[in-house]
């Protein structure tokens, strides 16, 4: 074996590791989406929370991560990306343990929140790790296809481990069963993942604090509409505040010589058309997972194990779809897969919309076999298309803002489809106030029914409109699986990073 080979190897061993590594951060971030989902009723038993209160168990999380995701980014950019992945791990690790062994409701809203802060600052970093620890081609291709796949199937991942966890064991083992794979993470952190220092520079405080704060606001506003809500004061207020401190944060990009989003980053064509596909497909998912799930319990009459473990088909649809992606990706480019994979996301949420509660498994089964396949077609190529054109000093910024595109699109579509439900839930009833008590029961049922179809179909046409953008703004790089030239930029991956510790 010569010297150069057994190099070769090594290196790609080291990658192998940091791959790993970072596949299990973002799998457990993405997991917290939606595992506590099914955890619900215990959690509200057991803490004794009222029903308004036990959706900060949920808020909370999304909440600060949607809002913190832009500072988290930057901060990895200016401060380094090891140094503040290994940051974030250690805040969700330490947050996992603490909701866990809660025992008051502050205790464990507390926990949630500071998980949101961990899982803001190490998702985004770890994106911009793989774009600079892999050089183009495909090794990050497939890179970015077992990142991807930990996104688009972490939400339906943690409805079935969830379900398990709450059937055979505890609502606290939805928060222990981080702590062992953020010790992990943490330990193995220094040793195969690249030390990348910092670009230096000034971190933009006064838009860090604008931008999240408005960017808070702004799902706050959004995730409690439908209960409070759209012009309930708490709901006027909180949309007021996100738009006073959005528009100042645009005075303060415009004067600052080193702002936190450069003004000219979102006039490039593909990577704006990518961040707003995102956003569509955020709501999209989020409209299924929250639907769907209760229609299977409250209609279907499935257990939450029984909920959890229907959703099997996204991972391995996911999974497999992004696995074969990673192996053609850059004969074909990102654009024939982009356009493909919302319009399948589309067909098959409007198919989970024809569901009934007489429906049977296998009516189940090709909504989500085929809304898996369009997640994996989709999520790859919006990664790579996220990363692609981008300074090397940007990547944390690149990264950040694709996950807060699915952050708040998720939010205000979850908020759009849950009164759109409601609604017309309410106009069902309001024709059967004269019926007899038995008829009104049939039609409580029905009503409810057909507000889920009327969500579901709204969500479908989320994605369609993701498919239109796709098809009319997105465009192919002048060399497929190559970054579009930006001049100054630092071709990512172009050489091998060190491992120093």
């Amino acid at each position: 074996m010569n010297p150069l080979t057994s190099t070769d190897r090594s290196t790609r061993e080291r990658r192998d590791l940091a791959l790993a590594v970072i596949a299990a951060a973002q799998l457990m971030v993405m997991l917290d989406l939606t595992i506590t989902n099914v955890a619900l009723p215990s959690i509200q038993h057991s803490l004794h929370f009222s029903t308004t209160n036990l959706t900060w168990v949920i808020d909370a999380y999304v909440l600060v991560f949607g809002g913190l995701l832009l500072l988290g980014g930057r901060a990895g950019d200016i401060l380094g990306r090891r140094r503040m992945f290994f940051v974030g791990i250690t805040l969700f690790a330490l947050a996992s343990l603490a909701g866990g062994l809660a025992t008051t409701q502050l205790l464990l809203v507390t926990a949630r929140a500071v998980q949101g802060v961990g899982a803001a600052i190490a998702s985004p970093t770890a994106l911009a790790l793989i774009a600079v620890t892999f050089p183009e081609g495909s090794a990050r291709n497939r890179a970015m296809a077992v990142y991807a796949s930990m996104t688009a199937a972490g939400g339906a991942l943690g409805l079935i481990l969830g379900g398990a966890l709450v059937e055979w064991a505890s609502w606290r083992w939805v928060f222990f069963v981080n702590v062992p794979i953020g010790l992990l993470v943490m330990t193995a952190t220094p040793f195969v993942l690249p030390k990348v220092d910092g670009h230096g520079g000034r971190l933009d405080i006064p838009g860090a604090i604008t931008a999240s704060s408005g960017v808070a606001f702004l799902v706050y506003g959004l995730v409690h509409a439908p209960t409070a809500g759209w012009t309930a004061t708490t709901t006027l207020l909180s949309f007021g505040a996100a738009a006073l401190l959005l528009a100042v944060f645009a005075l303060i990009e415009q004067r600052v010589s080193q702002p936190l989003i450069p003004l000219s980053f979102l006039r490039h064509r593909n990577r704006a058309g990518g961040y707003a596909i995102m956003m569509l497909i955020g709501a999209s998912m989020l409209s299924l997972l929250f639907f769907l799930t209760q229609f299977l319990q409250e209609e279907m009459h499935y257990s939450s194990l029984q909920a959890g473990v229907s959703y099997l088909p996204v991972p391995v649809m996911v999974a497999s779809t992004s696995i074969f992606l990673s192996h053609r990706i850059r004969r074909f480019g990102v654009r024939v897969f982009l356009t493909t994979g919302p319009l399948m996301v589309a067909v098959g949420i409007l198919w989970a919309s024809f569901l009934t509660p007489t429906s049977s498994y296998w009516h189940v089964l090709g909504p989500l076999a085929t809304f898996g396949l369009g997640m994996g077609l989709s999520i790859v190529p919006l990664t790579l298309n996220a990363v692609s054109s981008v300074r090397n000093h940007e990547q944390g910024l690149a990264s950040s803002l694709l996950n807060t595109s699915q952050q708040i699109g998720g939010s205000l579509g979850l908020a759009v489809l849950v009164t759109v439900a409601a609604t017309v839930r309410n106009h069902q009833l309001a024709t059967s106030t004269h019926a007899t008590s038995s008829m009104l029961v049939k039609a409580q049922l029905a009503a409810t029914v057909q507000g889920f179809q009327a969500a579901l179909r709204v969500g479908a046409l989320s994605s369609l409109i993701a498919f239109l953008i796709a098809l009319l703004v997105v465009r192919t790089p002048q060399s497929v699986g190559q970054p579009e030239s930006v001049p100054g930029a630092v071709p990512v991956g172009e050489a091998p990073l060190g491992w120093d510790s």
